[in-house]
């Protein structure tokens, strides 16, 4: 490149060139240098994006408003925010997404870049920032410690929207897999030992109660991330924000975002505080503990196919050895289970960050946005590959779940009420040394029941919904 290639920009440290075909300018090339963590660049999340440029035009759109900018350099910001918004300039938001600073990096790639897309509508070249600078006008009234939150808690509520769809989706396609096996009659386990008979359908339609539950968690925490502190600039005095700002600017950023916001009431408070985000991180972590406890189960139900449990068949997708022949391995499950596993260090990670905060602000905002779109993002591909490569595919092996019923001593607890706990405990140890089946036993050798009275006790209707029978 020669010098006509780059452009002279300088801050309070001094100048650097800058390439002429970048939108972002000397802070962010600053991060670039001194931020080289991750790899992943702001530009991964383009939500982020997207919520920042949201927070600039609604900044813009208001300070104009109040008499603080000029129309024409407010027009211009606010279209070049829609540039930004609509994706056009994700390339040039380079800085990685764990870094120093509380955000101010990602708040001054989002300066820059807006200012100098600005500039350009304006008919200026980028750069010529006495016509539209990116603290003095894109930035005016803020500081990195209201904008950048506020437009984090806008991303993540829009990145939610999305992971709750999936997650909806597996559990409504559980439910569908508990209408298709409500005849199915198998063995339930307690301690990985037999406990008494159930239908399979339930097993399944339970799957899908369990993951129910998190969606309205999950709208709580949406509720909570709603609450912004914009206006509060530094650490919530409101300095060098203009009378009414903060009422203003939150009315006309809930419009552009479409969400409810709502401005915090105590702005003191809401510039430090990360309660939202460690409950959000909660939610996730149970979410994905409950994830991982039904794919466990999945893999444990479809074990064998000879010499295991087997009363589920999951969609073979692909060969389970490089050794063995014809081997087939649960890898779908075995894939969400290292996920949840991801996301439960992620919220540890969220913790220590939330609590590593100091006086009034928690610099440490960066790592906990990285932990919480990574892991929404994770949880989202987990609940969808889940259901589209596995659960729909599911398929029971019905004669041989019932026979592992008939089979089983844990039958024996059906036969209580009529012949009483030491008697059924008896007839159990007798099974058990003998290899006897427990009706053999009851029925045929000690002729403790009649044929008939069995066969009332042990009706599929009356094993998996039991009525009590003396």
């Amino acid at each position: 490149m020669t010098t006509a290639d780059f452009r002279l920009e300088h801050d309070f440290l001094g100048e650097r060139e800058i390439p002429n075909q970048a939108y972002y300018g000397i802070q962010t090339l600053r991060a670039l240098e001194n931020f080289a963590i991750t790899g992943i660049p702001l530009s991964s999340e383009p939500l982020f994006v997207r919520a920042l440029a949201y927070v600039k035009k609604a900044a813009a759109l208001a300070n104009h408003e109040l008499g603080v900018l000029p129309e024409g350099i407010a027009k211009a910001i606010a279209a070049a925010c829609d540039r930004v918004a609509a994706g056009e300039f994700n390339d040039q938001f380079p800085t990685d997404m764990i870094q120093g600073g509380a955000g101010t990096s990602v708040n001054m790639n989002a300066n820059e870049v807006i200012a100098n897309v600005a500039l350009e509508i304006m008919g200026h070249q980028k750069g010529e920032y006495q016509f539209c600078h990116p603290n003095n006008h894109v930035n005016c009234s803020q500081s990195t410690n209201d904008a950048y939150p506020t437009a984090f808690r806008i991303a993540l509520s829009h990145k939610l929207v999305s992971y709750s769809e999936g997650l909806g989706e597996l559990a409504e396609a559980f439910a569908a897999k508990g209408d298709e096996f409500r005849d199915v009659l198998k063995m339930g386990r307690t301690q990985l030992q037999d406990a008494v008979p159930m239908s399979m359908g339930d097993e399944f339609r339970a799957f899908a109660t369990n993951l129910r539950e998190e969606l309205a968690r999950i709208a709580d925490s949406r509720l909570l991330i709603s609450e912004i502190n914009m206006g509060a600039t530094a650490i919530g005095t409101g300095v060098n924000a203009p009378h009414g700002y903060a009422e203003l600017v939150t009315r006309h950023l809930s419009t552009i975002a479409e969400l409810d916001l709502v401005l915090a009431g105590d702005l003191f408070e809401a510039t430090y505080d990360t309660g939202a985000y460690v409950q959000l991180s909660g939610v996730l972590k149970r979410t994905a503990v409950k994830l991982s406890k039904i794919c466990n189960d999945l893999r444990l139900l479809s074990s064998g196919p000879r010499c295991g449990i087997n009363e589920i068949n999951l969609p073979a997708l692909q060969p389970g050895s490089s050794i063995m022949p014809g081997k087939v391995n649960p890898v779908i499950p075995e894939v969400v289970n290292q996920t949840a596993f991801y996301v439960i260090g992620a919220d540890l990670t969220v913790t220590m960050a939330a609590e590593a905060g100091q006086l009034q602000l928690n610099v440490m905002e960066p790592v906990i946005s990285f932990a919480l779109f990574t892991s929404i993002s994770y949880m989202t591909n987990a609940c969808r590959t889940l259901r589209e490569k596995c659960v729909v595919g599911i398929t029971a092996n019905r004669q041989h779940a019932a026979d592992l019923v008939y089979g089983s001593v844990g039958i024996v607890t059906q036969l209580n009420p009529v012949l009483g706990y030491e008697a059924s405990a008896d007839i159990a140890k007798e099974a058990l040394r003998t290899g006897k089946s427990v009706h053999d036993i009851a029925v045929t050798e000690r002729g403790l029941l009649s044929q008939e009275k069995w066969d009332e006790i042990f009706t599929f209707e009356n094993l998996i919904r039991p009525d009590f029978i003396r």
